[in-house]
């Protein structure tokens, strides 16, 4: 495939306002200006767009875009309290049914690659696990899951109720067997396996210590949510006499293996921390917006050296799902609270790409147009009446409307033609997601 005559954005330096990408099999073979060399193969034109590296989404709960809506006016603590008696009662169909759904709009936002935090595991609720990476296949997306865990209930002094909460022994159990069954740790994987308790309000020191042991013994990655409120904060100086991050550094959890969902309430120690250690972050600035949970202190955390991606988080604490819209609203918050300079709309676009393929430790095959990279790329139409006046076309992708998505590839792979996604049938999904919603709602 070759894509000719686009505003090519490689984010790793160079730009091409009327340039070219040559894609054999699923590798970027040539970058460059003016015309393609000539080739045989399917030419897109690409006049009057924007080609970028597709987006890398660094933080979600797919199975929750089956229960959005609920609850919308309410904190964190509140919200989860809400939603833990309907979350009980999902299974493998609800899984499906809203990893489908959101990973197709997720699709039809730019995002190539997407990762998940599934941590509810119901006792009869079947592969849960399973079932999200068979959405991921089927739409066509490259996907990092996560299986997370819960094992400190309310009984013990955590917040997720009793019932929704495993046994410690059993998660480092389905853990290791989730890593045997589908890590794949080779070269342009589609599909990679890591671990990620959920919370320390949720989990014990000793699952998440034993859980860093386990993921550094099998080479996999750690994810958990940490600093998102200052409900957080107080619950860890009552509970362990210390802040959120002292705690979980403790038990071994920073370094370059490591990144974190939220980070928002962080004090100068804590940014210089996250930023000496390599420790990952997954800024979620709409899920933190609708939540009331604050404004995460990105340009700090660049400045001190951390990787930072973005993460739309659980569709049901942002139910938008669009990895393009936290583009925007990481660059509109910083500035909020920084000033006009504090994020540029090209560090923007950076943190949707090379920044989320740094948080995953691929930045060898992801997050910029270079050659040899995987082909997972954006094609923005930009010259409708809502972008074509607007002078630099990353701007008009980053602070206009949301423009057309013209084509998404995903490993070399069209997924996204014409702004509509083309490996599922986006119309029934949303049927069985009402559907879904419906019931979950009735169990609950």
């Amino acid at each position: 495939m070759i894509i000719e005559g686009a505003h090519v954005v490689t984010v790793s330096g160079e730009e091409f306002p009327d340039g070219y990408v040559v894609v054999e099999d699923n590798r970027i073979t040539a970058v460059g200006a003016g015309p393609a060399p000539e080739r045989s193969g399917r030419v897109v034109d690409g006049r009057g767009c924007l080609l970028t590296p597709g987006f890398v989404n660094t933080h979600n709960h797919l199975y929750q875009w089956v229960t959005r809506g609920l609850a919308v006016d309410a904190t964190l603590f509140e919200w989860l309290t809400t939603l833990y008696p309907v979350w009980a009662g999902i299974d493998e169909r609800a899984v499906h049914v809203g990893a489908s759904g959101a990973l197709a709009q997720l699709a039809r936002t730019g995002c190539t690659t997407s990762t998940d935090h599934h941590y509810v595991f119901p006792r009869e609720g079947g592969d849960l696990l399973g079932a999200e990476i068979t959405a991921a296949r089927e739409v066509g997306l490259r996907f990092h899951p996560t299986r997370g865990s819960m094992d400190l209930g309310q009984r013990d002094g955590g917040l997720p109720p009793d019932h929704v909460v495993e046994d410690r022994d059993a998660i480092l159990a389905a853990s290791e067997a989730a890593i045997d069954r589908w890590h794949d740790p080779s070269p342009g994987s589609m599909l990679r396996i890591g671990l990620a308790p959920c919370s320390p309000f949720s989990v014990t020191g000793e699952l998440m210590r034993e859980a860093a042991e386990l993921a550094r013994r099998r080479g996999v990655r750690l994810h958990t949510h940490l600093a998102e409120t200052l409900d957080e904060e107080e619950f860890c100086r009552e509970r362990f006499g210390c802040t959120p991050l002292e705690y979980v550094e403790s038990l071994g959890w920073t370094g370059e293996d490591v990144w974190f969902a939220h980070a928002i309430h962080l004090d100068d120690a804590a940014v210089k921390k996250i930023g000496d250690t390599g420790t990952g972050v997954a800024h979620c600035p709409s899920s933190n917006a609708r939540l009331g949970a604050g404004i995460a202190r990105t340009r700090d955390l660049r400045d001190a050296g951390a990787r930072i991606g973005l993460g739309v988080d659980g569709a049901a604490s942002n139910e938008a799902g669009s990895l393009l819209e936290e583009v925007r609203h990481a660059v509109l918050f910083a500035r909020a609270v920084g000033g006009p300079t504090a994020l540029s709309v090209r560090d923007g676009l950076e943190l949707a790409t090379l920044g989320g393929a740094a948080v995953l430790g691929r930045t060898d095959e992801l997050g910029s147009i270079e050659v040899g990279k995987l082909a997972d790329l954006a094609l923005w139409r930009i010259d409708g009446p809502a972008h074509a006046d607007v002078a630099d076309p990353v701007a008009a992708l980053v602070l206009g409307a949301p423009p057309p998505l013209e084509l998404l590839l995903v490993d070399g792979r069209p997924v996204v033609e014409r702004d509509r996604v083309l490996t599922v049938d986006a119309d029934a999904l949303a049927r069985e997601a009402e559907a879904v919603h419906r019931e979950l709602l009735e169990k609950a």
